[in-house]
């Protein structure tokens, strides 16, 4: 199956897809603003900004103009942070048709509605939304690293369109029908990699980082079990797999901020020293807002000690500390089925 795809979105990850698509003998143009990424991808097929050591596919091909790029498309994948997609909806929504298939590829919730990606996109009157995620790095899909990915739709024929389309001998597509649970936990994972990367900063060692992996599963659990999203999808490769590689990863942006912050650098400073969009700080923001809106009841204590540690100046060895001696009875209580004690 091939396909006239656009990408909007020139970023480390929309470059990567978009490559992969073309390599896949689609027709693939990819949305860029700025001007100079369009020459050096046209001219010179590589993005200077992000993959200057690869070569990319000479059948993609990159516009500034945004409706020339969507003109008579079948399927667009939008590869923009999500604080970025509404202004790119409100620019691009009149120039998409209604039937066109919207590939969704952001890990994240919007702070003011904490709506994920795809119910965004749902409000502008988009229904045949997919959304993609995993545990994927641009760059080792750059590399043509075997990478296996998830392609979740409440249309089972939308997912397996877009498995069709991306899928190659290195890249592994799975289709789900449960895209909330895909969405939360793709975006409640970068909170846990941010604190990862603060354990990290901090000299902690693996004990720590299999723990803290270990009770984020639990934490995402209940997140989803609330918002009535099935708790097996954790298991599978936006769960589990994605929490793992981005807690871990060299190339987690999240977990590369959370090391400076343990290192002791400001929330600004650590910004600006991984100069790339850390989607795991304003999903904190939004879930800990989301959390005392109502005063709701959630345990999300990995989470809560992420917020006081970037937004108020918490120590962060206090914060471990005080995760580390939460009441015995309470994780007794949100951790064990009490019936395991009849075995």
């Amino acid at each position: 199956m091939t396909a006239k795809i656009a990408v909007i979105g020139a970023g480390s990850w929309g470059t990567a897809l978009a490559n992969l698509l073309a390599e896949n003998g689609n027709q693939v143009k990819i949305y860029a603003r700025d001007a100079e990424v369009v020459g050096s991808i046209n001219e010179e097929n590589y993005n200077f900004k992000y993959f200057s050591g690869y070569k990319l596919n000479k059948n993609l091909k990159a516009s500034n103009d945004l409706e020339a790029c969507l003109e008579n498309v079948e399927v667009i994948v939008i590869s923009v942070p999500t604080s970025a997609l509404k202004t790119v909806l409100n620019d691009a929504g009149a120039l998409i048709d209604q039937d066109t298939i919207i590939v969704s590829t952001a890990k994240g919730i919007d702070e003011k509605s904490f709506k994920t990606n795809s119910e965004m996109i749902k409000e502008f009157g988009f229904q045949n939304v997919v959304v993609l995620s995993g545990p994927t790095h641009a760059e080792e899909v750059m590399e043509k690293l075997p990478t296996a990915i998830v392609s979740a739709a409440e249309s089972k024929e939308n997912a397996e369109k877009v498995q069709d389309l991306f899928m190659s001998k290195y890249f592994r597509v799975y289709t789900n029908p449960d895209v909330k649970g895909v969405e939360l936990g793709g975006a409640l994972k970068n909170v846990i990699a941010v604190a990862s990367g603060i354990c990290d900063g901090l000299n902690y060692g693996d004990n720590t980082r299999a723990a803290l992996i270990t009770r984020a599963l639990n934490e995402m659990s209940h997140f989803i079990n609330y918002h009535g999203a099935k708790t097996m999808t954790l298991s599978g490769l936006s769960g589990m797999g994605d929490l793992v590689v981005t807690c871990t990863s060299v190339h987690s942006r999240n977990r590369r901020f959370g090391i400076e912050i343990g290192k002791g650098k400001t929330l600004v400073e650590a910004k600006n020293k991984v100069k790339q969009v850390v989607e795991g700080v304003k999903t904190a923001k939004a879930i800990y807002k989301w959390l005392n809106s109502k005063n709701r009841e959630l345990e999300m204590p990995i989470t809560k000690e992420v917020y006081q540690v970037l937004f108020e100046d918490k120590d962060p060895e206090q914060a471990v500390e005080e995760l580390m001696l939460r009441s015995k009875k309470h994780e007794m209580e949100s951790v064990v089925d009490n019936s395991l004690w009849n075995i």
